[in-house]
């Protein structure tokens, strides 16, 4: 296969790894986020598929003309160098959080779906991490190009057989009541806060490719695996009534539908956990070593002891609580990021 398409892939599996983390495996984030909302939900799924292309574009195309290395710089140029000081700051405190998420994500799959200690998961998953870390780019490159297609064709998989054994289309074509602010605002701080973080690694992985045709393609296949994924998800989701009670609602899904299939699922889930979850530490850590100058294997031990202390907390309220005020908190981030040239 040419070499320049494998590239475009890659760019398109590390940003699409990164985007989609234990919320987004576990369909707990999307059905925070869309699926409650019906129709609304999947027309605000299809905003944020073309919200995902047209900004994650632009954040590398722009890392790449400005020569900008991290996303501190990045947001030196967006916000000016006074304000992004607390900006940086905001935003360094939201990748430990959706980290610690991810550490919590990992600890529930393992507590809920395989019946093992909850500690003991994140501890496995800590030491895996620390051993994929140590290849820098390359481990954060290989993971995503396994775990993303494989991805696609369970979600695929999931979608399919919803629609011929729980026949979804009734939730799915269901209109809410009422229009809440809340609803009307889903799909922009949906993408906001998935956007100011993942440019924790768009940014550095832009400076490496350093080929904007390259990017420009990658961003763009990556936003529109994201907006299949998204919709493939939303309509499993729709299936089961209650849905909205189970952590790991998706693997709940797959274990009524297809049961033959479950185990290696959660091997799937696993992994796409897993991808946001280095992707995250790969972010902060080159941050971090930039401001502190500590090695980078100091800084990986820092970053996933705070993850663990987080992931303690249960996953479910930290999905419900810090997901949506980390989206509100983005929304200028994506104002800015829209109109700036």
């Amino acid at each position: 296969m040419d070499r320049q398409y494998v590239s475009i892939f890659q760019v398109a599996a590390v940003y699409v790894g990164t985007v989609i983390g234990a919320g987004f495996a576990t369909g707990k984030e999307i059905y925070e986020f869309f699926t409650q909302y019906g129709l609304y939900g999947l027309l605000g799924i299809l905003l944020s598929g073309f919200i995902f292309i047209r900004i994650g574009r632009k954040i590398m195309i722009v890392a790449l003309h400005r020569n900008i290395k991290n996303y501190m710089e990045f947001n030196d140029w967006l916000f000016g160098k006074r304000i992004s000081f607390l900006v940086n700051i905001v935003f360094m405190g939201m990748l430990f959080g959706v980290t610690g998420v991810m550490m919590s994500g990992v600890g529930g799959l393992f507590e809920e779906q395989l019946g093992f200690s909850k500690i003991g998961g994140m501890i496995f998953t800590t030491f895996l991490s620390v051993v994929v870390m140590s290849w820098g780019t390359k481990g954060l490159l290989s993971i995503n190009t396994f775990v993303v297609p494989a991805m696609i064709i369970f979600n695929l998989i999931l979608m399919f057989a919803s629609l011929f054994h729980m026949n979804p289309i009734q939730n799915l074509l269901t209109i809410p009541d009422e229009v809440s602010w809340k609803m009307v605002l889903s799909p922009f701080s949906y993408t906001a806060f998935n956007l100011a973080l993942t440019q924790a690694v768009l940014v550095p992985l832009a400076a490496e490719i350093k080929d904007e045709n390259i990017i420009r393609k990658g961003a763009n296949l990556g936003g529109f695996i994201l907006s299949v994924v998204l919709v493939s998800s939303h309509i499993s989701l729709s299936s089961i009534p209650g849905i909205e009670q189970i952590n790991i609602p998706t693997a709940y899904i797959m274990k009524q539908i297809a049961p033959f299939l479950y185990g290696l699922y959660l091997f799937i889930i696993f992994g796409e956990i897993f991808s946001t979850l280095i992707g995250n530490a790969f972010g902060l850590e080159r941050q971090l070593k930039k401001a502190t100058e500590l090695p980078s294997w100091s800084l990986y031990v820092r970053i996933f002891a705070i993850s663990l202390m987080i992931g303690q907390i249960e996953y479910g309220p930290l999905i419900s609580i810090l997901y949506p005020i980390f989206g509100y908190i983005s929304l200028t981030f994506l104002l800015l990021i829209s109109v700036k040239k």
